[in-house]
């Protein structure tokens, strides 16, 4: 895997992990769409999740891929929470749009 790297170059690592994790952001800024925050969430997970692996083989140290691993099933809990939650808020409003969603304020 190493000699990929250096193939590539890190930079380009490095220019991935950050335009995915801008496309991210920029999806969490100007969507409304529940569903499309959730995945731009996951996108900028899956960003920062790439940069460490990445590091971990550059430096040659497994560490950063375990909290990969742990990074990646919290993730995957996130999302399932995150769409349990979205499916009860639609069985009693009838919409996930985060305009109403406004008005479950206390």
């Amino acid at each position: 895997m190493h000699d990929i790297l250096e193939q590539v170059g890190i930079n380009n690592y490095i220019y991935l992990s950050a335009l995915l994790f801008c496309v991210g952001v920029l999806g969490m800024l100007y969507r409304r769409s529940t569903i499309v925050m959730l995945m731009s969430v996951e996108l900028m997970l899956a960003a920062a999740n790439m940069l460490l692996a990445v590091f971990s083989v550059y430096h040659q140290d497994a560490s950063a891929q375990v909290f990969v691993i742990f990074s990646m099933a919290v993730a995957a809990a996130e999302v399932a929470v995150g769409l349990a939650i979205l499916v009860a808020i639609f069985r009693n409003i009838g919409s996930i749009d985060i305009d109403n969603l406004k008005n479950l304020k206390g």
